[in-house]
């Protein structure tokens, strides 16, 4: 098994950018998902809500990001200083320290969603745990639904393929790390693994949810697919699940054509 593709989010539920080689954090992989979108009352909002999210691309440029979409003026974002004053926003159960981002991209994002949100950002200074059932005590992560990394298997996709009507890509699961696995799901029963030099810890799978119906390209929700055929035969305890969580014992980079070992 090896690498196949590899991604980042920088603003949490926007556009995929994809990867030759990443940069390993315990948060995360570099940039991933450390920006995220508020409602007046610092709750979080993702494409659940609001697809026209998935038509939203960054670029990360030195000092911030540039976002763009269709049929608008570009947006250039700074990334705010660690100094600055720290916010409350809300991920799911969790309280978050984030800087604002200002102003500008405030009003940028109220337009596309005809409402008023803010974008954030959050700072080193700002640890958020993981889930202390599924990791250890000094395991932190970004403004990802719940751990830094998320697996997906190219054999499970194809699985899942062969029972829709119509194909999906791998992008509606949003993972960051694609492998070829041998075997549909094999990466259920993983504990341990290495991706090139870097150890893993799978943390538990990763339950799915509506977003899987959003398409990536329009940003238009399309029917019920395929998160309805998942859930006729991978719903368990913890929801209908596809891909596994992943939490990193190391920093380091990985590349796409990485061999992918199975340690437990």
């Amino acid at each position: 098994m090896q690498v196949t593709r590899l991604a980042i989010y920088p603003i949490k539920s926007t556009r995929a950018i994809p990867l030759d080689s990443a940069q390993v954090t315990p948060r995360g992989f570099e940039h991933d998902r450390r920006w995220l979108l508020a409602d007046e009352n610092g709750r979080f909002i993702t494409q659940r809500q609001y697809p026209v999210l998935a038509t939203v691309a960054t670029t990360v440029v030195d000092g911030g990001l540039l976002i763009t979409r269709p049929a608008a003026e570009n947006l250039c974002v700074c990334t705010p200083e660690e100094e600055a004053y720290c916010s409350t926003v809300t991920v799911w159960k969790d309280d978050c320290q984030a800087l604002d981002a200002g102003d500008d991209a405030a009003q940028w994002f109220s337009d596309l969603l005809d409402m008023k949100c803010r974008l954030f950002y959050q700072p080193e200074r700002s640890i958020r745990p993981t889930d202390a059932r599924y990791s250890k005590p000094e395991d932190h992560t970004s403004f990802a639904d719940g751990f830094p990394f998320l697996l997906t298997n190219e054999a499970s996709l194809a699985d899942l393929n062969q029972r829709l009507t119509e194909a999906v890509p791998m992008s509606r699961f949003r993972p960051n790390i694609v492998i070829s696995g041998q075997q549909p799901y094999e990466e259920d029963d993983w504990s341990v693994i290495r991706v090139g030099d870097i150890t893993f810890r799978v943390a538990k799978p990763c339950s799915r949810c509506v977003m899987t119906t959003v398409n990536p390209e329009t940003g238009q929700k399309e029917g019920r697919e395929p998160l309805f055929t998942l859930a006729q035969y991978r719903r368990t305890e913890m929801g209908v699940i596809f891909g596994q969580n992943l939490i990193p014992d190391q920093e380091g980079i990985i590349r796409i054509g990485d061999k992918v070992t199975i340690l437990e």
